[in-house]
């Protein structure tokens, strides 16, 4: 007898009870035509992770699942399904996180979630109740198989649980809901492995797919045997009814990208373990996050420089080079050099592309500030001694331009180009390269943008898109002249080397230390410069300096994909902004 299952990967849409409910419906269909004994689901199926607080607002939403849940039963003749979906506790008003085994049109069991997620992006504790036990829901039998059924994988820590099941069960299945993250994706393997190899059991694992907002699930649903071995697992970063065989007994490879990740211990330049995993996540953040909000088009200022560039290539990647319109906006500090990168980069894309000169409303704005400010001067005296009103007319008036197409243009998104590294400084402007609808770039570390544009380069189907002279300038805004030289102020110059910065920001986030921390380790950048004591504590103390006045900032960024292992991002990072920390 062949004991075929299949392993639903589904990209859904939160709260969007309706749409997911077709897509179960259409996924128990493409399973029962290869002959299917069981289609499984990731838990929470009729609306995915991350919830946020839909159900603390709209309770009806819960309504709907069991609705929803009595038209999938219909499809599921000689067919068995889990579904995950909400169910009300009705004697306090909260709800679980339940599972239900459908067989011949009805729900058979339900199993409630035994164990409650306090970790972003699920924050389970503020709206679902952890069900004491329910062990006899959680053991059932299909064409001679008995199945064994955890709730996410923080139930596979849930000890009891384990016991009950463990010697009853020839599989036992996991219906996840587990986000993509740098180091995340290895250390799950490891635990999963881990866990089929000390217990002795087969392991099946579904996961969710797709982008919802700043979080990105890969999907990767698989399957283990008792050694902790893979023996099948599914597409990455795409949607898939993964039909198993489970008579079928062949070992494969891991996923290179899982495979390849190294937990550092120190800072290291060599991103190229995590570049192929960014990407993907990157291009199915951005596709889900306009495909679900409704969105086709995609305009963003091309500056010749690194950040914008590399969202373009994301873009193009994610939407097609139809839908992307590259701007390019020179101002009387733009070199030649940028602009003629710029439109290279946009003629290798294949994207839209418009060059809108932006002097002349730079003057006229910036002649009537100072008219406006020389009025204010009669009842307010304490005036800037350094302005940067100049430099932030331009970045605000192209801005502008680019939202103005978005408003003119159907279903267009302007996009914030601003990178992790200078986030975390501030060094960004508010309503100027800060604005945007989505912001695809804003959890990467500069460093980590130039490794993967080299990575682009090599690996995408267009081999070379991105100009070599983009990846070997050094960066910089062309919003001002450095008064030492005489030139356009670079980015290092005003801030500090970002091979330095972005060792500050890997420390912070990865060992939480502080400047007498980092001033006792010797820096990457240190071993190959010659810098000084005095300079490194000044760097740092910049650093932290920029960073608290920073916070507002990091409040008012647009929604951004978080692929890094830690984030400043709104949706996981709290700090009040009215804070001052010392970090000596």
């Amino acid at each position: 007898m062949k004991n075929i299952i299949a392993l639903a990967q589904v990209n859904l849409i939160c709260a969007d009870i309706e749409h997911n409910k077709n897509k179960i419906i259409d996924f128990v269909k493409k399973a029962k035509e290869k002959n299917a004994s069981l289609v499984i689901f990731p838990e929470l199926t009729l609306t995915p992770q991350p919830l946020g607080d839909i159900l603390l607002r709209y309770p009806l939403v819960c309504e709907k699942c069991q609705k929803a849940l009595f038209e999938i039963q219909e499809f599921c003749q000689d067919i068995s399904a889990l579904v995950g979906f909400i169910e009300e506790n009705k004697e306090n008003g909260k709800f679980y996180n339940s599972i239900a085994l459908i067989q011949n049109k009805k729900i058979i069991k339900t199993a409630k979630k035994t164990v409650i997620s306090k970790i972003t992006p699920n924050d389970e504790h503020k709206y679902f109740d952890k069900f004491s036990e329910n062990f006899e829901n959680r053991i059932f039998e299909i064409q001679g198989i008995n199945y064994g059924l955890f709730i996410n994988e923080e139930e596979l820590n849930n000890k009891a649980l384990i016991e009950q099941i463990k010697t009853k069960a020839d599989y036992v299945i996991c219906c996840s809901t587990s986000c993509t993250r740098y180091k995340k994706d290895k250390i799950k393997h490891k635990f999963l492995s881990d866990f089929s190899k000390n217990n002795n059991l087969k392991l099946i694992y579904v996961n969710q797919v797709g982008g919802y907002d700043e979080f990105i699930y890969d999907g990767t649903s698989r399957i283990y045997n008792n050694q902790g071995e893979i023996e099948k697992i599914s597409k990455a970063f795409e949607e898939d009814c993964f039909i198993v065989d489970l008579n079928s007994k062949e070992t494969i490879a891991i996923a290179d990208y899982i495979k390849s990740i190294e937990i550092k211990e120190n800072f290291s330049l060599d991103y190229d373990d995590d570049l192929e995993r960014t990407y993907n996540s990157l291009v199915l953040a951005i596709k889900d996050y306009f495909n679900k909000n409704g969105f086709k088009q995609a305009v963003l200022g091309l500056s010749g420089g690194l950040d914008s560039t590399i969202c373009a290539v994301l873009l193009t990647d994610a939407l097609g080079c139809e839908n992307v319109l590259g701007i390019s906006m020179p101002s009387k500090l733009t070199s030649s050099e940028s602009k003629n990168d710029a439109l290279e980069l946009a003629q290798n894309l294949g994207i839209n592309f418009l060059e809108v000169p932006i002097k002349d409303a730079q003057d006229s704005i910036g002649e009537k500030f100072n008219k406006t400010f020389n009025e204010i001067e009669k009842s307010w005296t304490n005036k800037s001694k350094i302005s940067y009103t100049q430099d932030n007319i331009q970045a605000r008036f192209r801005s502008m331009v680019l939202w103005g197409v978005a408003n003119e243009f159907n279903s267009t998104l302007s996009i914030a180009t601003s990178d992790k590294s200078e986030l975390y400084m501030g060094y960004a402007t508010i309503n100027g390269d800060m604005s945007g609808g989505y912001a695809p770039i804003s959890d990467v570390v500069k460093t980590k943008l130039f490794a993967l544009a080299k990575w682009m380069n090599k690996n995408r189907e267009q081999k070379n898109a991105i100009p070599e002279s983009i990846i070997l300038k050094p960066p910089g805004a062309e919003l001002a002249l450095d008064p030492k030289t005489g030139k356009t102020l670079l980015a290092e110059d005003a801030l500090m080397p970002y091979e330095f910065l972005d060792e500050v920001i890997w420390r912070i986030e990865n060992f939480n230390q502080s400047v007498d921390d980092m001033m006792k380790i010797e820096f990457l950048y240190e071993k190959k410069n010659n810098i000084t004591k005095a300079t490194k504590t000044q760097w740092l103390e910049k650093f932290f300096r920029r960073t608290n006045t920073a916070l507002y900032k990091w409040c008012i960024a647009p929604v951004g994909a978080i692929v890094d292992t830690y984030s400043i991002n709104k949706a996981e990072y709290k700090q009040p902004i009215s804070s001052n920390i010392n970090y000596k």
